[in-house]
């Protein structure tokens, strides 16, 4: 740790806040997003899948509006109940828009050179 690790995080901090506050992007949003990713970073954790789906059909189509029927396991969802179905659509449609709205975040703070 001594070999500047959190000092070059800090100053990496700096210099994307300094580019957010430039592009007049809300300051306090920025810095949370910013150590949120340094966060993540530091404890290593792996993208989620489902989330890397999300964002693929994103990147590819844009919003779309069958994304829940999209984003189905199909195999899984023949083999449920009518209640369980119901209740793996609405646990599907939450996590959808836990996602989307975790990239339409990183969209905004993209051009500040963030992964």
């Amino acid at each position: 740790m001594k070999s500047g690790f959190w000092e070059d995080c800090k100053d990496d901090l700096d210099l994307r806040m300094e580019k957010a506050k430039e592009q007049g992007l809300n300051e306090s949003k920025a810095g949370r997003y910013f150590k949120s990713k340094v966060s993540a970073a530091v404890a290593g954790e792996k993208e989620d899948e489902f989330y890397l789906r999300v964002k693929a059909l994103l990147d590819s189509e844009g919003e779309v509006s069958d994304a829940i029927g999209r984003l189905t396991d199909r195999e899984y969802y023949a083999s449920l109940s009518y209640e369980e179905k119901q209740r793996y659509t609405l646990s599907l449609s939450e996590k959808y828009l836990r996602a989307l709205e975790r990239y339409r975040r990183e969209r905004e703070f993209s051009g500040l050179g963030i992964r």
